[in-house]
């Protein structure tokens, strides 16, 4: 995948390296499995500690930088055809031929995705998933909940994901023997691309599961509503009327 343009948002979809977890007395009402979601939350910054850093840092130091990219646009190529398809169920055909244009080009003139050529040719990365799709469509997001090694997610995220996994493009041009080797390269490449969060991260003093639930929460917000998400009404309890947003 293409280096993240918002490193510090995208690092709080997968894993973080912040280990700190006070007690809290207040819950949000998004969270309502926090105790077990702080559980699975630890067990993965633990899980990444001892074995997604290592790995990502010896990746990072023994791959070539072009290399790396090439690595990336290759797996951000075969994602693109999902992106397609999502544009698509949501209404979007100017967007989905887009993403058609990119896999076409990536592929021909890009030689099989490692050059994204697409993106010098006026037709933009799209972030589209099937869990984006079933917000557009209405499903409310459920619970927050994090999953085991793949971090943040919610009830109507982890069945868009399970979606996704069920149809994977990338299993449709790869032997079964090969397929397993593809994923772990393209999580090893991904956890790489965000080692500078990690770090910066790591020297502040935050809960980063707090941290990392309001960021995810607030970023898929973002992109269902495609960057325009609904504004809170604030509600003064002494007041007959609502106050307008805060500016």
């Amino acid at each position: 995948m293409p280096r993240p343009a918002h490193l510090l948002l995208l690092c709080a979809l997968l894993l973080s390296g912040c280990a700190s977890t006070p007690a809290h007395t207040d819950r949000d009402p998004r969270d309502p499995l926090e105790s077990y979601n702080r559980a699975v939350h630890a067990f993965n910054e633990d899980v990444d500690r001892a074995l997604f850093q290592p790995l990502a840092r010896g990746y990072e130091k023994v791959v070539p930088r072009p290399i790396n990219n090439g690595i990336s646009n290759f797996f951000s190529n075969i994602g693109d055809i999902w992106v397609m398809v999502n544009n698509l169920l949501q209404g979007k055909p100017g967007k989905s031929a887009s993403d058609l244009s990119r896999i076409v080009w990536n592929t021909t003139i890009g030689l099989g995705g490692f050059i994204d050529v697409a993106s010098h040719m006026d037709l933009p990365k799209h972030n589209e998933d099937f869990g984006q799709t079933l917000g557009v469509w209405g499903v409310g997001p459920g619970p927050y909940f994090v999953l085991p090694f793949l971090g943040p997610s919610t009830i109507r995220d982890t069945g868009g994901r399970a979606v996704q996994w069920y149809k994977d493009p990338l299993a449709d041009y790869v032997s079964s023997e090969d397929y397993p080797y593809l994923i772990a390269l393209n999580l090893v490449d991904t956890r790489a691309s965000m080692l500078r969060t990690t770090r910066l991260l790591d020297s502040a003093s935050l809960d980063s599961y707090s941290f990392m639930r309001d960021a995810y929460l607030q970023r898929r917000e973002y992109l269902i509503h495609d960057g325009n998400p609904p504004e809170q009404e604030v509600f003064d309890p002494f007041a007959d009327e609502p106050l307008p947003p805060p500016r």
